[in-house]
């Protein structure tokens, strides 16, 4: 990954790409005040530094039927790394786990987990996250429904640029 300095443009780029990973190269440029060419090496420059991830659909998890939402905190018996790392690579393959935090204090893990229904959701819990290996306790909480979910951190445009003001291009 190369360093990108960001300038306000930079940050433009990202807060609107943000906020529409579908707008064309064309509609960028024009947001961010310059023409298409240099709008795509930003833009290109800002992926292969990291700051974009990358692209996805929000897709409705009602529309697909998973109706329930619960957060599971998670204790192991173990915290060595060895033993987190497998906890991290185990949930990685369990589809209905759609975030995983690692935090501090009590809870070593939260995951966000999305079930079609209470009986699925009992089931993955009864047979997969119990029994897991280091798996010491999980206190769940049940989502009754989602106000506010944004994807992504605030991107300030009107700050200091990180060093020098960055090119068009």
């Amino acid at each position: 990954m190369r360093r990108v300095k960001l300038d306000r443009i930079d940050r433009r780029i990202l807060r609107d790409l943000q906020d529409n990973g579908r707008m064309t190269n064309v509609d960028l440029a024009n947001r961010a005040g310059i023409s298409a060419p240099p709008c795509l090496r930003r833009v290109r420059a800002l992926e292969e530094a990291g700051f974009i991830r990358g692209y996805h659909a929000d897709v409705n998890p009602e529309a697909l039927g998973y109706k329930v939402t619960i957060f599971a905190f998670v204790g192991l018996t173990s915290q060595a790394e060895d033993d987190l790392v497998a906890f991290e690579e185990m949930v990685e393959d369990w589809p209905e786990v759609r975030e995983c935090h690692m935090l501090s204090g009590e809870t070593d893990f939260l995951l966000k987990v999305v079930a079609k229904d209470w009986d699925a959701f009992q089931k993955f819990l009864t047979t997969r996250l119990t029994p897991a290996p280091n798996v010491s306790h999980v206190k769940t909480a049940l989502a009754f429904r989602t106000r506010k979910q944004v994807p992504g951190v605030p991107v300030e445009i009107d700050v200091e640029d990180d060093e020098d003001e960055g090119e068009e291009g």
